[in-house]
């Protein structure tokens, strides 16, 4: 059961470093706090394979660690490098609407997840709430962030709370999954961070909202 604690206390972390990644100004610094959240993620893994006795986990802890923790925040910090140092990030809402938003999702998120019987995943409960309600951290990102590497960042805040529930809930899945999903992520955040530069080369901006004409 200790383990099963640490588990739900470390998917409260995640909540936390999520927090930090939407309301922190500079893009560099929301990227190392993904990177860190990825760790976190790690450490889940290795904690849910030891306790489940599923030593798939552990290839999945890798590939996390290769992808989550050090390429995809790499890529970022590489592509933010080429961009004006000084630009940061401009939320469309306040920070305490960004609290109140982030806590109505976890409290509806846990209110659907404690009423759906799960025998797998029953002493993971917290952890599984967390994990859907990353959904939709990625989408509040995405939508009060008009930095488009904000933007990427939460995308990749929606992937890690994918990776988490499948983690959680089908934790002898073939090793091959994981890594599928792994793969796809870094291939979209590579894509996603190429056109972001383009953009960036061309209007010299991050700002979406300036992106408002289409030409064609």
């Amino acid at each position: 059961m200790l383990n099963a604690n640490l588990i739900n206390t470390l998917s409260g972390l995640l909540l936390l470093t999520s927090l930090l990644v939407i309301e922190t100004r500079k893009p560099r610094q929301s990227a190392m706090l993904y990177s860190f959240q990825s760790l976190v993620l790690v450490t889940i893994f290795l904690a849910l394979a030891a306790l489940m006795g599923a030593p798939q986990l552990y290839l999945w802890a890798a590939s996390a660690f290769i992808t989550k923790a050090i390429l995809v925040p790499l890529i970022l910090y590489r592509a933010l490098a080429k961009a004006d140092e000084t630009i940061t990030s401009l939320n469309t809402v306040s920070t305490p609407i960004s609290l109140l938003l982030v806590a109505v999702a976890v409290v509806v998120s846990y209110t659907v997840v404690s009423q759906i019987e799960l025998k797998s995943a029953a002493v993971f409960i917290p952890a599984l709430a967390i994990s859907v309600a990353h959904f939709f951290f990625g989408q509040l990102c995405i939508v009060t962030q008009r930095n488009l590497f904000k933007q990427i960042l939460g995308f990749c805040l929606m992937e890690n709370g994918s990776h988490l529930t499948l983690a959680l809930l089908a934790y002898r899945a073939p090793e091959l999954i994981e890594i599928g999903i792994a793969t796809d992520a870094v291939f979209a955040v590579i894509i996603l961070v190429l056109l972001a530069g383009q953009i960036y080369r061309r209007l010299h901006t991050l700002d979406s909202a300036e992106l408002n004409v289409l030409k064609g």
